[in-house]
C-alpha cells in the first residue's frame, strides 16, 4: 500500500492517460484535477478513477481531442457541447469562459452536455472565488445508469446529482461547500470496496430494499439513499433540482438509456462580487464569519469547529508533505497499464 508524493502521482496518471491517447494537455488538465481531489481527502475522485477513464477512451465513451462546440453564445450565457470529451478539460474551459462573462457582464451561466466525468466538483467554482466571483456548478450523469432512489422508493431514478459552491474571502484556505445531493457519493461506495472496508448504515440499500453496510451490495442490484436519512425528501428535492439544472436544462433529459454512456451535464453561474460589494469588505467579513462559527462552543465528541472547506485545505497542506496513500488494488491496476504502454521504468512501478 504505497504512499506516493503528489508530483509522481500526477506523473504516473499523465502517462497513462496519454498511453491511452489522450494529448498531453489533457492528460495534464485531468491529471491534475484528479490528484488535487486526492490532495484534498477525495479519495474517491483522485489516482482510483485514472483506470476508469482509460477503459472509457478504450471503449469509446470518451473521445481524446473531442471539439469544444460553442451551440449559443450570448454575453452572458453560453451552451456548450462536449462532443464525449474528457470532462476536466470541457469543463475547466466552460468556467473560463463564464468567469470571462461574468468580469464584464457582472453574471454570466453555462451549461454544458455531453462530456465526460467532471470529477471533484469543487475544482471550477474554487476558480471563480479565486477571481473575487462567486460561482457555482451542478452536475448530472445525463442518462447513463442511475444510482440513487428517490425517497421512499426502492427503484434506481437519479444520480448522486452533485452541487459545489464557493466563496472569496480571506482565509487561508477556501470557503466552498461540494456535495452529494445523496447520502454519499458512488465514488466513496467504490473505494470502500477496493479497501475492503464496511461503509456506514444509511448509506445504501441492497438489492432487496434493505439497509447495508457492505459496499458490495451497491454493484449487485443496490442503490444509494438521497441525503438526509429519515428527512431524506430534502435531499431527494434538491436533487431533483440538480437534475433539472443539470440534465433538462441542458438538454440531457432525464431517465435511464441502457445503452447510453456516462455524461457529465452541467449548469455553471458565475457572479462578480464587484457588482454587489466591495471585494475587500467582502472577503474580510466571510472570514470573519467563518471564525464566529468556529469560536462556538463544541458539542460533546467534538474538539474543533472547521468553517466549510477547511477540511479539504488541512488536507492538502498534509498530503502535500506526505504524499497519497494509494490502495493496492488500485496500485495493481495502474502497474498492469504502466506495463502495457511501456512505461514501467519511467514511472517507477
Amino acid at each position: 500500500m504505497p504512499t506516493i508524493m503528489p508530483d509522481q502521482l500526477e506523473e504516473i496518471a499523465s502517462q497513462l492517460l496519454q498511453g491511452a491517447g489522450a494529448s498531453a494537455d489533457e492528460a495534464s488538465t485531468v491529471a491534475r484535477l484528479s490528484i488535487g481531489a486526492n490532495l484534498a481527502g477525495h479519495d474517491s475522485h483522485g489516482i482510483i478513477q485514472i483506470p476508469t477513464y482509460i477503459d472509457r477512451v478504450d471503449r469509446g465513451h470518451i473521445v481524446p481531442g473531442a471539439e469544444f462546440e460553442l451551440l449559443k453564445d450570448t454575453p452572458t450565457t453560453t451552451v456548450i457541447d462536449g462532443h464525449w470529451g474528457f470532462g476536466y478539460v470541457v469543463a475547466e474551459r466552460a468556467m473560463k469562459m463564464t468567469i470571462e462573462k461574468a468580469r464584464t457582464q457582472n453574471v454570466a451561466a453555462t451549461t454544458v452536455h455531453r462530456q465526460s466525468h467532471i470529477g471533484r466538483l469543487a475544482s471550477y467554482p474554487l476558480m471563480g472565488a479565486e477571481a473575487d466571483m462567486i460561482a457555482m456548478i451542478t452536475a448530472d450523469s445525463g442518462r447513463s445508469a442511475k444510482g440513487v432512489v428517490p425517497f421512499g422508493g426502492r427503484e434506481k431514478r437519479l444520480g448522486t446529482n452533485p452541487i459545489a459552491i464557493a466563496m472569496p474571502s480571506n482565509l487561508d484556505g477556501p470557503f466552498f461547500i461540494d456535495m452529494a445531493t445523496s447520502a454519499v457519493a458512488g465514488g466513496k461506495v467504490n473505494l470502500a470496496k477496493a479497501r475492503g472496508q464496511d461503509i456506514p448504515e444509511g448509506w445504501i440499500l441492497d438489492k432487496n430494499g434493505d439497509p447495508s453496510t457492505n459496499p458490495n451490495d451497491l454493484g449487485e442490484g443496490g442503490a444509494i439513499l438521497p441525503l438526509g436519512g429519515d428527512q431524506g425528501h430534502k435531499g431527494y428535492g434538491l436533487s431533483s433540482m440538480v437534475e433539472i439544472f443539470s440534465g433538462i436544462l441542458t438538454g440531457l433529459g432525464f431517465g435511464h438509456d441502457p445503452s447510453g454512456r456516462h455524461n457529465d451535464g452541467c449548469f455553471i453561474a458565475v457572479f462578480n462580487l464587484a457588482a454587489f460589494r466591495d471585494v475587500d469588505d467582502f472577503k474580510e467579513e466571510v472570514a470573519e464569519f467563518a471564525q464566529y462559527l468556529k469560536n462556538s462552543e463544541t458539542a460533546a465528541g467534538f474538539d474543533e469547529i472547521y468553517y466549510p472547506g477547511e477540511l479539504e485545505y488541512l488536507s492538502e497542506q498534509k498530503k502535500k508533505a506526505d504524499g497519497i496513500f494509494v490502495e493496492d488494488s488500485t496500485w495493481s491496476e495502474l502497474s498492469a497499464l504502466a506495463e502495457k504502454y511501456g512505461v514501467s521504468s519511467q514511472l517507477g512501478f
